[in-house]
């Protein structure tokens, strides 16, 4: 797995959180994979359950996610990115940092998202 294909992976998933669907987003997936958002949530392993989850994004009235900045290596990325959502007259921020673990074929195998309630910011 070469880092250019886990950094085009990661700059796919973060322009699908702003534009795409759920089934889009989680077609960047293994079939067999971990999700854990945020770390220490239970963690999601079915196709169902990653579309259940995009899709509260995906719902969103508004939703907008920039990348800060990735960094690969091996067969791991690290990146941060703003996720601004709104809905109901609502806007939150939240600025969360993913690790990304790749197979061979470019597929997320695992992703863990490093940030805590407190994080959420209603703007």
């Amino acid at each position: 797995m070469s880092a250019e294909k886990m950094i085009e992976t990661v700059n796919a998933y973060v322009d699908l959180l702003s534009t795409g669907s759920a089934e889009e987003i989680v077609a960047l997936y293994a079939d067999e994979t971990a999700v854990e958002d945020p770390i220490g949530a239970p963690i999601r392993t079915s196709r169902e359950e990653l579309l259940e989850f995009y899709s509260i994004i995906t719902n969103m009235d508004k939703r907008e996610a920039t990348l800060r900045w990735v960094k690969a290596a091996g067969d791991t990325a690290v990146f941060e990115f703003t996720l601004v959502t709104g809905t109901g007259g609502m806007t939150f921020e939240i600025t969360p940092v993913d690790i990304m673990v790749f197979d061979e074929d470019g597929k997320v195998t695992s992703m863990r998202a490093v940030w805590a309630p407190s994080d959420l910011k209603q703007l």
